[in-house]
């Protein structure tokens, strides 16, 4: 029995694999009663797991071969019959290449529809064939960082603000010479080929008076828009004639100058802060990606300090854009030769003041109705003229009588609001909140 078993085993070594099925099955079937359990196992399955495996792989592989060849041989003139038979992709190729902004242009008809506004920084949104359209839509995306659906949301609410605020109507509006006088201007350089420079200067060292200035929260809205809207209108959006590069630079925004010339950082002013989240609130929505460069200038050193700080908070997309700059008069040296001549000697440059060479909203004296009464006050003056003069004389000689005694009674009224012990330049500086905030366009 131990002969045969060794013959047994032998076989598979010795013997070629083609006769190895035969010599495996006589000996597998006689000492498998005789055998012990513990090298019976082995002795039994092995020749048979050997014909197994040794009849499987020569028969099996050798009829599936030719099948696995002859798949891609037969599939790869379908693929190519099926790429021919496809139309060709004839959009153009920002769309081609980007399918977020794709995807957006697939969305726009829904948002325009629930809006019902269509006219976005003054382009009227079509489709993807309109170069101003593309540009808007561009600017919404990289506001998201490529996420559509927060494009579309912002988008909406964009649309939603400028139909119920009207946006484009503000610029024709007039605004309070005593509020907003003095506080924002605008300012368009050309460099030496001609490129627009477009600056935006919000001078809150300016500020007089708080209570006057931000009390009415929305009019200074009103009147900040009317600013932004102006300087987005340099900007020429709506007779763009190429597309934005979605990772390139965008030649459609502005340059943004805070002045903080003598205004102290110390306290917060409820009507200024107010008035500062509002702007934030709104500017962040409506104005995505308007802003190259923003510049606080003639701010205390903690400011610099504070910027640093702020950009452990803030994406390094919009810290990039800040700059605070101490001393106003180096903020020139900022730009090309040929923009910094144009600007104010203040700032560095060799061009006009401000206040000379700059522009700004349409700004109107306030009507002050507080002499009427005063004029009617006072009838000892009419009383004179009666005895000489008709009634109807008398009448019209009361307001000139009148104008020289009320200017030195409301000089005074005047003075102490603004000879108020720097209370008011020190919490204007609430506006500085616009630093930290993820606004660009404020």
């Amino acid at each position: 029995m131990a002969d045969q078993q060794k013959t047994a085993a032998a076989v598979p070594e010795s013997q070629p694999p083609t006769q190895t099925p035969e010599t495996t099955i006589q000996p597998a079937a006689i000492p498998a009663p005789e055998t012990p359990a513990e090298s019976k196992q082995p002795t039994e399955t092995s020749p048979s797991d050997a014909s197994l495996t040794t009849e499987q792989p020569t028969t099996q592989p050798a009829a599936e071969a030719p099948k696995e060849a002859a798949a891609p041989a037969e599939s790869a003139p379908a693929q190519e019959q099926q790429e021919e038979d496809k139309p060709a992709d004839d959009r153009p190729e920002y769309l081609t290449k980007n399918p977020a902004l794709s995807e957006l242009f697939d969305r726009l008809p829904t948002i325009l529809s629930t809006t019902g506004h269509d006219e976005m920084w003054g382009v009227p949104l079509k489709d993807f064939n309109d170069v101003p359209t593309v540009n808007v839509l561009i600017k919404f995306l990289r506001a998201n960082e490529g996420n559509v659906k927060l494009a579309e949301d912002q988008l909406t609410k964009a649309l939603q603000w400028r139909k119920q605020t009207n946006p484009t109507a503000l610029v024709e509006s007039r605004y309070s010479a005593k509020k907003f006088g003095g506080l924002g201007y605008l300012s368009t350089y050309k460099d030496a080929d001609g490129k627009e420079t477009v600056v935006t200067w919000n001078i809150y060292g300016g500020v007089k008076d708080l209570a006057t200035t931000f009390g009415n929260v929305d009019e200074f809205i009103n009147w900040r828009v009317a600013l932004m809207e102006l300087a987005v209108k340099d900007l020429k959006m709506d007779r763009a004639t190429s597309v934005i590069d979605y990772e390139g630079e965008d030649p459609y925004q502005m340059i943004q100058v805070h002045d903080y010339l003598n205004v102290s950082f110390l306290r917060m002013n409820p009507s200024v802060k107010a008035a500062t989240k509002k702007t934030i609130d709104v500017f962040s929505t409506a104005y995505p990606e308007l802003l190259r460069e923003k510049f606080f200038v003639n701010v205390p050193s903690i400011m610099g300090w504070m910027f640093a700080a702020i950009k452990v908070f803030l994406s390094k997309n919009t810290t990039r854009k800040f700059h605070p700059v101490s001393n106003g008069a180096n903020l020139a040296r900022e730009f090309p030769p040929a923009v910094k001549e144009q600007f104010p000697k203040v700032y560095g440059g060799s061009g006009s003041a401000l206040q000379e060479g700059a522009r700004t909203v349409v700004l109107e004296e306030d009507n002050e109705p507080a002499p009427a009464p005063a004029a009617a006050a006072e009838p000892t003056e009419a009383a004179k003229t009666e005895q000489e003069a008709p009634k109807e004389e008398a009448t019209q000689e009361v307001p000139k009588d009148e104008a020289p005694k009320e200017a030195p009674v409301e000089a005074p009224k005047e003075e102490p609001k603004q000879l108020a012990p720097e209370e008011p330049k020190t919490d204007a500086a609430v506006t500085t909140q616009e630093a930290p905030a993820t606004t660009e366009a404020k």
